[in-house]
């Protein structure tokens, strides 16, 4: 029987944060926003190229909206799937410095890999769950490595580890997981204090691949089951 998909999902994709808040500066001194920002627009376009054509950018008209309102949107729109997109850093303690075309920036070698995040406050959680394994499977059949670093029992991580092999953790109090109705996950797509992985990062091919890891588990998720027949 041929898989029925649900092209007419709301998908919801979210920058993380702005270009007045622009997260975190990578080992070259780009900003996450820079990066979360191509990610995204690249996901949203795939997804509309296969027939996705209510995926949309939940900032996209106020790259500056606050995260509540971030949400509101998202639950007003009745998104059945939220992503948002970022990009890692280390706790502070980690960060060394180094001249880079003849600037002083900060970087740390120690950690590299992706992260995925849902939250158990989040009313869709088991779906939310779902997702997040589905994307990690995907991940990993495409040699993303997962990190460990938010796990590690210490002031500003200690996330709780759901599926070491998959890289999925909790943390039921972001916003962006906690307040939204729909199934929600935020992916950390690597970390660009780490020197190596920030050139990978900023790859077209490494990019693709990301955003086919996340497309194929937005295509496995939007599956129609057929009905079970006695």
């Amino acid at each position: 029987m041929p898989t029925c998909i649900n092209k007419k999902l709301e998908i919801a994709i979210d920058i993380g944060h702005s270009p007045a808040h622009p997260g975190a500066i990578s080992a070259r001194g780009i900003t996450e926003y820079n990066y979360n920002q191509t990610i995204a627009y690249l996901l949203q376009q795939r997804l509309l190229h296969l027939g996705f054509s209510n995926a949309f950018i939940i900032s996209e008209r106020n790259a500056e909206m606050p995260l509540h309102a971030r949400a509101s949107l998202a639950n007003a729109k009745r998104a059945a799937l939220l992503i948002s997109i970022h990009h890692d850093s280390v706790q502070p303690h980690y960060l060394s410095t180094w001249e880079y075309e003849g600037q002083t920036y900060r970087f740390s070698d120690r950690y590299q890999g992706y992260s995925l995040f849902i939250s158990e406050k989040n009313p869709e959680y088991n779906r939310s769950l779902e997702f997040a394994h589905l994307l990690g499977e995907e991940l990993r059949s495409l040699d993303f490595i997962p990190t460990l670093h938010h796990a590690e029992p210490i002031a500003g991580e200690n996330r709780p580890l759901i599926d070491e092999n998959k890289g999925i953790h909790r943390f039921d109090d972001l916003i962006m997981l906690k307040d939204t109705k729909m199934p929600a996950l935020l992916i950390e797509c690597g970390v660009i204090v780490n020197r190596q992985e920030e050139e990978l990062l900023a790859s077209k091919l490494y990019q693709q691949n990301l955003v086919t890891a996340l497309e194929h588990a937005i295509v496995r998720f939007a599956e129609v089951k057929p009905a079970v027949t006695p």
